[in-house]
């Protein structure tokens, strides 16, 4: 038994653990790709192959998520789906085009947006109440799937730090509570990640084995982080939120 346990890799225990903390942070807020992308690559893997491989793992947080918020009765079923879609259509396009931009503008750029998000959720809490109405039909239906394509455009490119611009969408324009935000969230990053998922798989960018463990890890972290956030409620989420976007955005910007 020990000689077995001898020969598996110790990357795979490594990506197991640190896939169930990026699927804990991935759905209470986002940004897990900012932490999956650079071990990928630090493990070995082209940072194309590494883009392709964590589309297993944002698949996984995304589907178990899903799953334990519908087990709590948590769903925005159908303004979900049709934001799913648009957003599928731009993340095929956005995973087909190749865009050059330089590493530190890029993380220097997300850290700002990142921090503009928490300014607006400490400083605007009138938006935050749950009995405000929620906007999901009429015009902010077309205006959200609109958005929703270019939101699928970004994901489909990168995904870093996209699950922060879905819930400052979600949050601000449509006025729907975090909560709901995060059932949204996951059936939107769900759809649009599966179209992302095969092309990098066509073009022959997915390491397997990394993704697979790397999901196994996502996949428990997501399930228990969906059903445990609805029982902490809307409070934490935004609590959680904050403190995420502080530590990401001070590593963008410093490290």
């Amino acid at each position: 038994m020990l000689d077995l346990l001898s020969q598996i890799p110790w990357e795979y225990p490594l990506l197991i653990i640190v896939g169930f903390v990026v699927g804990f942070i991935n759905t209470m807020a986002g940004g897990g790709s900012l932490i999956t992308l650079p071990l990928l690559i630090f493990l070995g893997l082209p940072s194309s192959v590494a883009n392709g491989t964590n589309r297993i793992a944002i698949m996984m947080t995304a589907f178990s998520a899903n799953m334990g918020f519908k087990s709590k009765g948590l769903s925005t079923y159908p303004f979900s789906a049709y934001l799913g879609v648009f957003a599928l259509v731009g993340s095929i396009i956005g995973a087909n085009i190749a865009v050059e931009i330089e590493g530190e503008l890029f993380n220097k750029i997300l850290s700002v947006i990142m921090i503009l998000v928490v300014i607006i959720i400490i400083f605007k809490p009138k938006i935050i109440k749950s009995n405000s109405k929620i906007r999901i039909s009429g015009k902010h239906l077309v205006v959200s799937c609109i958005s929703f394509f270019f939101i699928g455009l970004y994901g489909g490119f990168v995904n870093a730090g996209i699950g922060f611009i879905i819930m400052l969408f979600l949050h601000f324009y449509n006025r729907i509570n975090l909560l709901k935000v995060n059932a949204t969230k996951v059936v939107v990053v769900l759809v649009y990640t599966i179209g992302a998922f095969f092309t990098f798989v066509a073009n022959d960018m997915v390491n397997w084995s990394y993704g697979i463990c790397l999901g196994i890890g996502t996949l428990n972290g997501g399930w228990f982080t969906s059903r445990w956030s609805v029982k902490k409620g809307e409070n934490m989420i935004r609590i959680f939120l904050i403190v995420i976007v502080f530590i990401m955005a001070i590593k963008l910007w410093f490290f």
